[in-house]
């Protein structure tokens, strides 16, 4: 099987333990993550063969960093080195009404650095059938927004399957320019596009006529979703799969999740989940996409089942600590045959 490639930056993650806040804390806990780093975890514990595109410099944290990645079986021989630090992101975990909270360090970080030809992707692809990306590269630096444009042509001439995670994040856009000046250039090459409930309408503008999250006291109909979904396959054509998840957060430990995939003809609802003890939501929409690719892939003539099996993976997700989804295919599969009860294995 050919690999999938995914393109990103990978932060040391430091989380105060349990749902200490900041100010209480004397320890933080040391893990890795990063949007396409956490897909590529997934797809390797899933047996699909997957390498991490990244840019890090020549130190010991880096080191580390590549120790962990290979530790879950994701290729790294196409990160290129330098530039001086690893991004840091701080995370305190929230707790019923409390939400979480992240705060970013990572400006100067070596693939902030990054510049277009600086990875032959050319070469990276030829072993490959597909590449992912995120609405976070972009946002990170123009040399990095460069550098994904330039790797999505090369896959685009190459015949590599092109996804996306639009995941806007507001605060990372500090280089003078905005998701919408940006982002729909990208986007135009991508075969397959996931966003959640809010990205298209942060980034795109388009959003369902009757929809607030603020409102939905966990509830989403993904029926509300289908006109988002149709919208985007209409502005970006080449787009063959529209996705969204759909959250539904009735408190900081209590979400319901589910997702609806259109992929030109049909329009399909996944069940919904009700999570009511969430361990670590950080990385859940990347478990979703790892679970996605993985199921387009294992199920190419079966997108609902794609759906479900990406909707499944990413809920175990939410009980699992740290970025990675370390659920297996096999656990995946009993979730989605309706097995939640949580029972002892022995």
């Amino acid at each position: 099987m050919k690999k999938v490639i995914t393109f990103g930056e990978i932060m040391l993650r430091l989380a105060t333990p349990g749902n200490l806040r900041f100010g209480q804390s004397n320890e933080l806990v040391s893990t890795f993550g990063g949007g396409e780093a956490n897909v590529a975890v997934s797809l390797a514990n899933y047996g699909i063969p997957v390498e991490f595109v990244t840019r890090l410099p020549e130190n010991d944290i880096a080191g580390w960093c590549l120790s962990e990645l290979r530790k879950h079986r994701v290729g790294t021989e196409h990160i290129i080195r330098g530039g001086q630090r690893v991004g840091i992101y701080f995370l305190e975990t929230g707790a019923v009404a409390r939400p979480s909270k992240v705060v970013y360090d990572r400006a100067g970080s070596s693939i902030a650095e990054i510049q277009p030809g600086m990875i032959d992707w050319r070469r990276i692809f030829e072993e490959a059938q597909w590449f992912h990306w995120t609405g976070i590269t972009p946002a990170l630096s123009q040399g990095a927004a460069d550098a994904c444009r330039e790797a999505i042509a090369v896959a685009t001439e190459m015949g590599v399957t092109v996804s996306c995670d639009l995941n806007y994040r507001k605060n990372l856009w500090q280089y003078g320019k905005q998701a919408a000046e940006i982002m729909p250039a990208l986007v135009e090459g991508c075969d397959i596009i996931l966003g959640n409930e809010e990205d298209a309408e942060k980034v795109f503008g388009i959003k369902p006529q009757t929809f607030d999250a603020a409102l939905t006291q966990g509830n989403i109909e993904a029926k509300e979703f289908e006109s988002v979904c149709r919208q985007l396959a209409i502005r970006f054509p080449k787009a063959k799969k529209v996705i969204i998840t759909l959250r539904g957060s009735i408190n900081a430990n209590h979400n319901t999740w589910s997702g609806c995939l259109y992929n030109g003809d049909a329009f399909y609802q996944s069940r919904q989940y009700d999570i009511t003890h969430i361990i670590d939501r950080v990385g859940g929409g990347d478990s979703f996409m790892g679970g996605l690719i993985y199921g387009l892939l294992k199920y190419p003539e079966d997108d609902r089942k794609a759906l479900d099996f990406a909707v499944a993976a990413s809920a175990l997700k939410h009980t699992i600590y740290g970025d990675f989804n370390l659920a297996t295919t096999a656990e995946v599969e009993q979730l989605m045959k309706g097995d939640g009860s949580g029972r002892v294995i022995r």
